[in-house]
This record gives C-alpha cells, structure tokens and sequence, in this order.
C-alpha cells in the first residue's frame, strides 16, 4: 500500500496536487486554489475528496477552497498559525501532528520563510513531500515574511528526509530557477544533466515537477548553501535576478 501525488495545473503556474491511498482510494487535494478545474480532475479521478490540505495563506494555494469543500463535503486542515487567515479549518495543525489519508500517515512539518505560517507536510508510505511554496525545484521561496534564518532552517529540515523523497511543489517555477541556479554554480556537472531533463520533459509538454529530493541536493543552490549567512547572500542575489 502506498500513496500516489499527480500534480493538477491551475492559474498561471500553480500545481495543486491529487493525493490517493492505494489500499483504500482515499484521496486529497493540496492548495486548491481555482475550483473549476480541481473539480473536473477529481470527478474525472472518480469523484471522492476525503480532505483539503493547505500549506499556506496565499490566494494562489486557498481561493477555490470553500468551493471545492461545498462540492465533496470534506474537511479542511492547515496551520494553526495561520487559522486567523485561511479558509475555516476543521483541523488545525501544528508541527508533530500527522494527517490520516486512508491508510497512509502524513507528517505535518513547520516550515516558516516564504511566511510565517506555513507547512509541509510528509507522507513516509510514499516518500511524498508537500512543499508548498518553502522548497521547489532547483528554488526556494521568496521571503515575503520569514527570515533568512528561518527559511534557511526549514530547507534544512526538509534535506534531512530520505534521497527518494518526491519534491511536490507549488510552481512551476524550474526553468526560471536553472537559468539563476546555473549563473552562481555554472561548473556543477550535477546541475547541468538536472537541467537538461527538465528542458526535456518541458519541450514534450510534461510538468517538470515531482523533482526527487536526492537530485536537489546535488543541484538546487540553496540545498547547498553551508549557512543562513551564504543563504541569505544568495537569496538577495535570486531577488534581483
């Protein structure tokens, strides 16, 4: 038994991403953020929605929120740190807390940065990461109201879990991130044969997203970045690129 994630293009660059236990067809639906099409993937995937995770509070993860809910008739977790801010919870999560997806146990993670709420969430039974907007491929975040310090502690949580764990962001955001990735580290061998797969899987139409958190490692730069100190420098450098 294991769970599965598809990622669900919406808005301009957003993934919302279909969760679904094998062993019992419970499915989820993180960040839905335009009703309509979310709608039409989970009607086309059978018609069940057993739960709303959210990540954070900006309107490009929460606005189809309350329209997806009314549709299936579930509830609705996310942080509650921000529970002031998001759609009304039925359960409000803190860090250590799990989520019950069928069979399968997702960990909720604190990953403050991009805002001060936010969080991850980790399912072991499928090695799926639910980053957000906190780690994307070959990126990070944008520090809208978190620290360098912070957001740099949150990437580290997140390298800490295992080298096959899917990275399911929130953007498509990849082939921005190579061309900034490859300007500060233009001799990691790594990085270029990362890049080359997602030209080609973004030339044949394909999401460049689930990434594996292994491969990021090896290539995002602010995986590798030593300290908050060269974090930060880094993030600067990212924000006017």
């Amino acid at each position: 038994m294991t769970i599965t994630a598809s990622p669900v293009p919406i808005l301009r660059d957003n993934y919302a991403w279909l969760l679904r236990d094998s062993g019992t067809g419970a499915t989820a639906i993180v960040d839905p953020a335009d009703a309509r099409p979310i709608i039409e993937a989970l009607e086309k995937a059978g018609g069940r929605l057993d739960m709303i995770l959210l990540t954070h509070h900006h309107d490009d993860h929460i606005a189809g929120v309350d329209e997806v809910r009314a549709r299936f008739k579930c509830p609705v977790v996310g942080a509650a740190a921000d529970q002031h801010r998001l759609p009304k919870l039925d359960e409000a999560l803190r860090e250590g807390d799990t989520v019950r997806l069928g069979d399968a146990t997702g960990q909720v993670i604190d990953t403050p940065g991009h805002t001060r709420g936010q969080i991850n969430f980790f399912f072991p039974d499928g090695d799926i990461l639910l980053s957000g907007d906190t780690l994307f491929s070959l990126g990070c975040g944008r520090l809208i109201e978190g620290t360098p310090q912070e957001m740099y502690a949150s990437l580290r949580k997140l390298a800490a879990l295992p080298a096959d764990t899917k990275v399911c962001c929130g953007h498509e955001y990849t082939e921005s991130n190579a061309r900034f990735a490859l300007a500060v580290d233009p001799k990691n061998a790594k990085l270029h044969d990362f890049v080359a797969k997602v030209e080609q899987l973004r030339a044949a139409g394909q999401p460049s997203v689930p990434s594996v958190l292994g491969d990021e490692m090896k290539a995002n730069p602010f995986l590798l970045a030593p300290d908050a100190a060269s974090f930060a420098t880094l993030r600067a450098k990212k924000d006017s690129f």
